[in-house]
């Protein structure tokens, strides 16, 4: 189901996030971006209370880009069955809330947003101290 480093990495780069992912695992590179896509959204949800519109606007670009050119990039529809398409169908959805929350300044729904993602986060955190690193 997560099979496409390759698409991660290329996603993870082009994010502009910031991180040595050299030699990481495919695993690892999917928390990388579950970790900037949180950190986005936390600095989007900032620029949005300081009322800085650019800032905001970049932010939540880069936090959608990693959602929808990472985490959803790194799925394998075929291969991953019902559980890849409802992750696909949950990414949309966030990514979807976060635009919305841009066009709307509404800082709730950038709460629900980074809400779903840090579970997501965490439940593949737990399936990592499982199968190792």
């Amino acid at each position: 189901m997560f099979s496409h480093a390759m698409n991660v990495q290329n996603a993870y780069r082009s994010a502009g996030v910031e991180a040595e992912i050299l030699g990481s695992s495919p695993h690892r590179l999917i928390k990388l971006l579950f970790d900037g896509a949180l950190a986005y959204i936390a600095q989007a949800k900032q620029h949005m209370q300081n009322g800085n519109v650019q800032e905001k606007s970049a932010s939540v670009t880069r936090a959608i880009d990693i959602i929808s050119r990472g985490l959803r990039a790194s799925l394998d529809l075929n291969a991953g069955g019902d559980l890849a398409k409802s992750l696909d169908e949950l990414y949309e959805y966030i990514a979807l809330q976060i635009l919305k929350a841009q066009m709307q300044n509404d800082t709730a729904l950038l709460d629900e947003a980074a809400h779903l993602l840090q579970e997501l986060g965490d439940a593949w955190s737990q399936i990592e101290d499982k199968v190792g690193r």
